[in-house]
């Protein structure tokens, strides 16, 4: 059994946020129904590459890993007595819609709340439903630009940086909806009673200004780009090597910076600890140090002392060479149900749990793969709700 074994979740969200929650959960155990439009293109699905000899994208074979998919169109009357149906078995909703939209459609909280009062409903936005904001519509870059963090990251002479990582996405609007939906899990197990869940991506950001965020708060005084001990301000950074790899240097601990530099032949610095009063001064003679070798040179060196300083690995180094990954089973093969033979390499679920470990049964189907399967177990006419474009 998986830990989440009897969970049913209806999942309507689209992009990268709710499908990578709703992978999640699937991967623990739970039974998760994937709600569709094969009107209504899905920037992250339809993302390339395909994988070779099939019409599935990389992207919708690992984010419906474990789901069965079912093709609606909400705006008939039709799809709106299925998903009501539904519901009376599927009670866990995860929406990704823009305030109001369910409401209007007449999916909304209180209406399923009168079909099945357990309900818990899980509403994944960019700006929560409530205050000025609430309609705008966003992406990552803007939650994470407005709630602060970004603001004392990058380079002080170039300004924010970029990152190919989704904080707000994933770190917030996946997990926390994950973390909310599971704690109201465990509220109706104790008292019977379902409840909504308002999840925010830019919400979340706000407290991963974490150290910074707390002093600021007492102090008042804003952190400065390259001025603080995490974000440049001191020792803790990357550096360029002669082959253009790079090493991350995180040894701020006194044990780990003495262990730096000794692994570095500069045993003076010692004193000085990671973040010292002449930092520019100190951080130009290590970058200097550091140009001296290879990236591998350096691990090599490393290798030797217990210093956190790790590389800065690309793809192929981490995903399909590094042991590490490999015997935490991070990279694992998943069949394509729909081409029987062909695996896929894929993204594992990160949660380790001894007695119902995660089990990645199928990659991926194509989208409304298994609507006809539903409408028949509802006892429905198929091809009569087909005529009528239910299924667009």
């Amino acid at each position: 059994m998986g830990s989440l074994d009897g969970l049913k979740i209806l999942d309507f969200s689209t992009l990268l946020p709710g499908p990578f929650a709703s992978l999640m959960l699937a991967d623990m155990g739970a039974e998760v129904l994937k709600i569709s439009s094969k009107s209504k293109p899905d920037i992250v699905l339809d993302y390339p590459p395909f994988i070779e000899g099939t019409d599935i994208s990389a992207c919708q074979a690992w984010l419906g890993r474990n789901k069965k998919t079912m093709s609606l169109n909400l705006k008939t009357p039709e799809a709106v007595e299925i998903v009501k149906e539904l519901v009376k078995e599927y009670d866990i909703v995860l929406e990704q819609f823009r305030p109001g939209v369910m409401d209007k459609l007449g999916l909304g909280y209180e209406t399923l709340k009168a079909i099945n009062p357990g309900v818990i409903y899980c509403s994944l936005t960019g700006y929560g439903q409530t205050g000025p904001l609430r309609n705008a519509a966003g992406h990552d870059i803007n939650y994470i630009s407005r709630s602060g963090i970004i603001s004392h990251a990058g380079r002080e002479e170039e300004g924010p940086s970029l990152m190919n990582f989704q904080i707000a996405d994933i770190a917030v609007g996946s997990l926390n909806s994950v973390i909310g939906i599971l704690a109201a899990v465990n509220h109706r197990r104790n008292t019977g009673m379902g409840q909504y869940v308002d999840v925010a991506m830019m919400d979340g950001c706000v407290p991963f200004n974490s150290l910074d965020g707390a002093s600021f708060l007492v102090s008042g005084i804003q952190p400065k780009r390259e001025g603080e001990r995490l974000n440049g301000g001191c020792m803790y950074d990357y550096y360029k090597c002669k082959d253009g790899g790079y090493m991350s240097v995180g040894s701020l601990e006194p044990q780990f910076w003495a262990s730096f530099c000794k692994a570095i032949g500069r045993e003076d610095l010692i004193d000085g600890t990671v973040m010292p009063e002449n930092v520019a001064e100190v951080k130009a003679e290590i970058r200097g140090i550091f140009k001296t070798k290879t990236r591998d040179e350096w691990v090599e060196v490393f290798s030797h002392y217990d210093a956190c300083v790790q590389p800065v690995l690309d793809l192929k180094e981490a995903l399909l060479e590094d042991e590490q990954v490999k015997v935490r089973e991070m990279v694992v093969d998943v069949e394509l149900p729909t081409y029987p033979g062909v695996k896929v390499k894929q993204l594992a679920t990160s949660i380790k749990l001894s007695e119902c470990p995660c089990e990645y049964k199928h990659a991926g189907y194509p989208i409304g793969y298994h609507t006809e399967e539903v409408i028949a177990k509802l006892g429905l006419d198929y091809a009569a709700l087909e005529a009528k474009g239910v299924f667009k």
